[in-house]
């Protein structure tokens, strides 16, 4: 693959990523748990599939593979993928994006407490960047009833950073971990609305938008991605990526008339400024 096609491939998956929040403003009935229930579901299925393809494996073969690590990077995942679905049905799609953008700024501060691993001053000045730009859209939050949507993107961003620590300290690619997110996800909020809930039971529409978030916006998205990654570097797959931020609140706003407050927008700028300051400032060196 040429570099122009690996760019042009992960440029397609944050795209497709991008999408999630107006699917989600699509649906009707369907409360979070049920929603993610089937969404962590058809997103299993296609990173097994997409998986297998990469390993050239049997399921059998990758199945036997999953291991405790696996499930430890799975288990923060799955509950990143929750609340960033929370996350969006709460606030609106612009500040939760931004918010979950910081994920590689906090992953920067779990490396250096957990990892040991000297922060560079560019890491140290997007570090303070980030809790400033995370900071004003909290307290937007607060004045216009978001804080709840907007402390679950916080919990959301943060799993996902444990869930980058957790890849570097293991050194493996992510696909074991995100296909036990899937399960863990499913299982873990199907059982929630049946025991707590409203049960399983949802309107065709609504199931149908959900299995397209999990399989196309987000399991296809992270194929492509994934695919991509091994043709750059990346610090440059990171800023790529950022697109799914620039683009979510685009979609909403253009098909939906979904606009945001101008403390948002500012802290959101912070965010991406910071986020990409961290990419490029990378760290220092190995205590």
């Amino acid at each position: 693959m040429t570099r122009g096609s690996a760019v042009a491939l992960v440029l397609f998956g944050a795209t497709l990523m991008s999408f999630v929040g107006l699917v989600l403003r699509h649906i009707e009935h369907a409360d979070g748990f049920q929603i993610m229930a089937y969404r962590s579901l058809s997103l299993s299925l296609v990173v097994l599939i997409f998986a297998c393809w990469m390993r050239k494996q049997r399921i059998s073969g990758f199945l036997r593979q999953i291991d405790a690590k696996d499930c430890l990077v799975g288990l923060f995942l799955g509950v990143a993928f929750t609340c960033y679905v929370f996350a969006l049905i709460n606030t609106n799609i612009a500040s939760a994006l931004f918010i979950l953008a910081c994920a590689p700024v906090f992953a920067a501060i779990l490396s250096w407490v957990l990892l040991r691993e000297a922060p560079s001053g560019l890491s140290v000045m997007a570090i303070a960047m980030a809790i400033a730009g995370v900071s004003i859209m909290v307290w937007d939050g607060i004045g216009n009833g978001s804080t709840f949507g907007n402390m679950f993107a916080v919990v959301s961003a943060f799993c996902f950073a444990v869930m980058l620590v957790l890849i570097r300290k293991f050194d493996r690619d992510p696909l074991g971990g995100t296909f036990m997110a899937g399960v863990f996800s499913s299982i873990g909020n199907a059982g929630i609305a049946l025991i707590f809930g409203a049960g399983l039971a949802i309107t065709t529409w609504d199931l149908g938008l959900s299995l397209f978030m999990g399989a196309f916006t987000i399991g296809l998205g992270i194929a492509c991605v994934s695919i991509a990654a091994s043709y750059l570097p990346p610090s440059e797959v990171s800023i790529l990526v950022l697109l799914e931020s620039v683009l979510g609140p685009v979609w909403v706003w253009l098909f939906l008339n979904e606009t945001t407050t101008a403390n948002v927008l500012i802290g959101g700028a912070i965010v991406l400024a910071a986020v990409i300051l961290q990419t490029l400032g990378g760290v220092k060196s190995p205590a």
